[in-house]
């Protein structure tokens, strides 16, 4: 298991520093010059100039990654040329948003996903089945915006039971930071768990008629010892590879719906400086969402391993 994850965690660090790298090439290659974003209304061209030299903007482009990465690894991200703060501290404001509307709606897919897949495989041909595959086939046709909208209408402005924007921190009011949370979850989450719930059914329907369950209700066994026990625990794998590989449709997914609900996560900094020309700003968000990206999916695999130990054998029977 050790030597797995050293190798898993050695790989995503090489992914890392490719990331870092288009990452600083992609955003040098953005029209405009960082040197009048940074001068903001300041056109002085020895102003320009010292602003070029006090960044490295005149030296060649791999002393400029160099000296980015030296930065990086100190925790130092550059500084927004829209509010002159250092872009950590922006990132960490938002950080919290982003991060709790990203775990509630994963929450939710798992809790209803996996709910509805096996409750779709046990009664399969019955109208459970019929009702949760409708429902699945809602959340994968409704785009976010739109569900976005009907939400907002039904239960903001017609009945008045959630908020429609805003955001209050958990710690600051429990109750009004769900009541404004609950419309932005069921909007990201719902996509999810309608391909959790699809994915689930399909490995429930194969597990419940593999061999090792017929030889366990053979025993004896009683049917959520049989659903719980052996189906649905070799289903797993299948499902938490699904959530691996969904982690992208989340993090694009959030920037949709905070939009839509004026939520000041990372969908609102990384919209906001891409329209300001705040380059470092842009920089720093897509490289830490990406490094989070990274960390995530190798805790996937690392769980992946624990399920399934064949894959940390390499496949080995």
């Amino acid at each position: 298991m050790t030597r797995y994850a050293l190798r898993r965690l050695g790989q995503s660090a090489v992914t890392l520093v490719l990331v870092s790298i288009v990452v600083f090439l992609g955003v040098r290659a953005m029209p405009g010059d960082t040197a009048r974003a940074l001068a903001g209304e300041e056109t002085n061209p020895k102003a320009l100039e010292a602003i070029r030299h006090q960044y490295g903007l005149d030296q060649n482009i791999a002393v400029q990654y160099g000296r980015y990465v030296e930065q990086a690894v100190t925790g130092d991200l550059g500084t927004s040329a829209r509010t002159g703060l250092p872009v950590v501290d922006a990132i960490f404001e938002a950080l919290p948003v982003t991060l709790e509307l990203a775990l509630l709606s994963l929450l939710l897919a798992v809790v209803v996903g996996i709910g509805a897949g096996v409750v779709a495989a046990v009664r399969r041909g019955r109208p459970a089945e019929w009702f949760a595959n409708t429902l699945a086939l809602l959340g994968l046709s409704v785009p976010n915006f739109w569900l976005g909208i009907v939400l907002i209408l039904g239960f903001a402005i017609a009945v008045p039971v959630f908020a429609a924007s805003g955001f209050v921190p958990f710690g600051t009011d429990p109750l009004e930071n769900l009541r404004r949370m609950v419309l932005p979850v069921v909007v990201l989450g719902s996509g999810l768990a309608a391909i959790v719930m699809r994915q689930t059914r399909a490995a429930m329907l194969e597990s419940l008629s593999a061999d090792y369950v017929r030889t366990a209700r053979a025993k004896g066994l009683a049917p959520h010892q049989v659903v719980g026990g052996h189906a649905l625990r070799n289903s797993l794998v299948t499902v938490v590879t699904v959530l691996g590989l969904q982690l992208g449709h989340l993090i694009s997914g959030a920037v949709v719906t905070e939009q839509i609900f004026v939520l000041p996560g990372f969908g609102k900094l990384m919209i906001d400086a891409v329209f300001t020309r705040d380059y470092a700003m842009v920089q720093g968000v897509v490289l830490f969402t990406a490094a989070g990206y990274i960390l995530v999916n190798l805790a996937v695999d690392l769980l992946y391993s624990v399920i399934d130990p064949r894959i940390r054998l390499g496949g080995a029977p």
